[in-house]
C-alpha cells in the first residue's frame, strides 16, 4: 500500500551500462562490464530481472564501449518478460547524468535508475518518492574501497555535507523534475544531486544487505569464490 503523500511504484527504469570500465581491465576489454558474470550469471541480467520482480515492466538501457554486445544478449527483453528500449550515446558516453537527460523521453515519472554493475539484493519494489521530493536515493555503509562516503543522513533528508558520510548504492528513484532545463550533452550527476539536498528535495534510506561494487578484477574474483 502506497503511504498518503508518496508516489506509487515506479513502472520504468534505466540501467546504465555505457561506461567503459578502466578498473577493470583488460577484462573489460573485449567485454562491456556489465557483462560479466558474477555466479553464473551477467550482472545486467541480473538488475533486468530484478526489475521484473518488482513489477517494472519497461527497461531503457544506454549503450557505449561495446554496446552492441549488450543488445545481442538482452534483445527486446521479452524473455524475462519485461520491454526493453536502448539510448545508444555513441563512441563517447555522456556520464550519468547526461545518459538519463537522452532517455528521459522513454521513461514514465517518475523512474528507477540503477548501475548496471552491481551486485545486490535490494528489493526495488519498495523504491517511493515522498511528495516534496524529487530524488531518493539508497545509501549503504562504506566498504573498503570507499572508506569516506559520499553523502549524509538525517531523518530520513540526504545532506551534502556531514561529518559522518555514507556511500550511494547507485540505486536511486527520480522525478522528471530532477532533470529539468538540462540539455543534451555530457554530465555528470552529482552536481544535481547536491543542488537537490541544499534545496531538501532529496530523501534516502539506509541498506545493510547485499551490495558490492564490482569495480575491479580482485572483486569480480572474490565474489565468485563465494
Amino acid at each position: 500500500m502506497t503511504v498518503s503523500g508518496e508516489s506509487a511504484p515506479a513502472r520504468a527504469a534505466m540501467i546504465l551500462a555505457a561506461g567503459r570500465g578502466e578498473r577493470m581491465r583488460p577484462l573489460s576489454d573485449a567485454t562491456p562490464k556489465p557483462l560479466l558474470v558474477v555466479r553464473g550469471e551477467t550482472l545486467i541480467e541480473r538488475q533486468v530481472r530484478s526489475c521484473a520482480r518488482a513489477g517494472i515492466r519497461r527497461i531503457v538501457v544506454n549503450l557505449s564501449w561495446l554496446g552492441a554486445q549488450i543488445r545481442h544478449t538482452l534483445h527486446d527483453g521479452s524473455r524475462y518478460g519485461v520491454e526493453i528500449l536502448y539510448s545508444d550515446e555513441g563512441s563517447v558516453a555522456l556520464e550519468t547524468a547526461g545518459g538519463i537527460v537522452r532517455a528521459l523521453p522513454l521513461l514514465d515519472d517518475p523512474f528507477v535508475v540503477v548501475n548496471g554493475d552491481i551486485y545486490t539484493d535490494y528489493p526495488l519494489a519498495r523504491l517511493r518518492l515522498a511528495a516534496d521530493a524529487d530524488a531518493h536515493l539508497v545509501l549503504v555503509p562504506n566498504p573498503p574501497q570507499h572508506p569516506r562516503g559520499d553523502f549524509g543522513l538525517r531523518e530520513g533528508r540526504v545532506l551534502a555535507e556531514a561529518a559522518q558520510r555514507v556511500t550511494f548504492g547507485c540505486i536511486a528513484l527520480y522525478r522528471h523534475a530532477m532533470f529539468a532545463g538540462c540539455e543534451d550533452g555530457v554530465r555528470p550527476l552529482k552536481p544535481l544531486l547536491v543542488r537537490s539536498m541544499e534545496h531538501g528535495r532529496c530523501t534516502g534510506e539506509m541498506y545493510h544487505g547485499l551490495w558490492e561494487d564490482v569495480g575491479t578484477p580482485d572483486r569480480l574474483a572474490a565474489l565468485n569464490r563465494v
